[in-house]
């Protein structure tokens, strides 16, 4: 057996527009808010979602004031209890098929398969570990001593060189395994350039398995 053979094999899902077939942020705020108050909140928000579609304001930046107006001060058990409703009730309607054949291909395989997302953790993992998943790597939001949200991330927002600083965190020196990545979208351009195997935009199927 080769030494390419012996390595283990990862595979890496972004979340969004990848396992999904949509963003998933607004849908989980409509989740949380309901239509009045999304209205209400989003509006505030326009001059930097305008600044982020013309890329003026970064999507870290966007994405954090994003949940500042919505999350800031709420209970960490509220947003848990809301996150697991959203990942159970509403994440399966939203998942692509292609993608959760692809899942079940590499678990056949015996690969190991993770999820690396600049969504929130607390709906990703959920459904992710339901799914079958390995190991989840997304963007954490920040506790305060009161065990309330402060609106903050909690280190930083999982998105393009982040991924990669995330990935070699949980698996350890680049050489140590084979990647297959998947993703749909700038913020993966990094981990679709460290792949061996990368995936933009498009799910194959068994006929076209590597």
């Amino acid at each position: 057996m080769s030494s390419r053979e012996q390595k283990t094999i990862v595979a890496a899902f972004d979340f969004d527009g990848t396992l999904t077939r949509h963003d998933t942020l607004w849908p989980f705020l409509l989740h949380v808010a309901g239509p009045w108050r999304l209205l209400w909140n989003t509006l505030p928000l326009l001059p930097t979602l305008s600044g982020y579609l013309l890329g003026w304001v970064s999507n870290s930046v966007a994405k954090e004031r994003v949940f500042y107006r919505f999350l800031h001060g709420m209970p960490e058990q509220r947003l848990q209890a809301l996150a697991g409703e959203f990942a159970h009730r509403r994440i399966p309607g939203m998942v692509s098929p292609a993608a959760l054949r692809r899942l079940a291909w590499h678990r056949r395989q015996g690969h190991r398969c993770v999820v690396i997302s600049a969504s929130i953790e607390d709906y990703v993992a959920p459904w992710a570990r339901q799914a079958g998943f390995d190991a989840v790597l997304a963007t954490r939001l920040q506790r305060g001593a009161d065990a309330r949200l402060t609106g903050c991330y909690d280190g930083e927002n999982c998105y393009g060189a982040e991924k990669i600083r995330r990935l070699q965190s949980l698996l350890g020196e680049r050489a140590g395994y084979d990647l297959y990545a998947y993703g749909d979208s700038r913020g993966d351009r990094e981990l679709l350039a460290l792949a061996d195997h990368a995936y933009y935009k498009r799910m194959p199927e068994e006929s076209d398995a590597g």
